[in-house]
């Protein structure tokens, strides 16, 4: 998902920065509420972006100047709302780019768009959807980061359609180039993060370590 450094031209790389920075700052705001008024869950949001980190760093070859690989964000989503994963997805791209040149600055704003914005707001989207309908926790965890990763890979397939339209059938024939690429590793990468998601909500729901609404072990 991440679109690499440069890739993008200079009117759209701002563009995306620009449509970033109000969720970053509702993100930072959401975070500091959380920590004021509970001090112990920074172990807690320090976990949920590590295993964000981890798993976007995965990375498989797949459209040109981009890769596919899962994107972590839905445990994080789950468990703090999506606008928190706004921030910490920001500072795993952020580390990203700057550590595993993954990624890139000129295009961290759509990078954030897409993965810290758009895929977390559909994971809790859909877990708070799996939750008023009373379906089982582990489903409702596994839509939700399931869907949420797929979501992600929709909007970057939208954003380099933007960037470069087909010449004969413009955005809608580049669209479904690029998210046609994209479905044959990004829809077995996302089944198996909601899995892994899973096992992981429940050993440290398990352990102690998160307490979320409606999650058991």
């Amino acid at each position: 998902m991440h679109i690499m450094e440069g890739f993008l031209p200079a009117t759209h790389a701002v563009a995306w920065s620009c449509a970033a920075v109000p969720f970053v700052a509702a993100g930072a705001w959401k975070l500091k509420k959380i920590v004021t008024e509970r001090p112990e869950a920074r172990l807690q949001l320090a976990a949920a972006g590590g295993f964000a980190f981890v798993l976007s760093a995965l990375k498989l070859p797949s459209v040109t100047g981009s890769c596919s690989h899962p994107t972590g964000t839905g445990l994080g989503a789950v468990l703090f709302g999506p606008s928190v994963m706004a921030l910490l997805g920001s500072i795993v791209l952020l580390f990203q780019a700057l550590l595993l040149a993954h990624g890139g600055l000129t295009t961290l704003g759509a990078n954030i768009i897409s993965m810290a914005v758009v895929g977390p707001w559909v994971a809790y989207g859909l877990w708070r959807a799996s939750s008023a309908l009373g379906l089982p926790a582990a489903v409702g965890i596994a839509l939700a980061a399931i869907l949420g990763d797929l979501a992600t890979y929709i909007v970057t397939s939208a954003q380099l359609a933007l960037a470069f339209p087909d010449p004969a059938s413009g955005f809608m024939g580049a669209f479904a180039k690029f998210a046609g690429i994209f479905a044959l590793t990004q829809v077995p990468l996302a089944i198996a993060e909601g899995l892994v998601t899973v096992v992981v909500m429940n050993a440290l729901v398990g352990r102690g370590f998160f307490k979320a609404e409606g999650v058991k072990a």
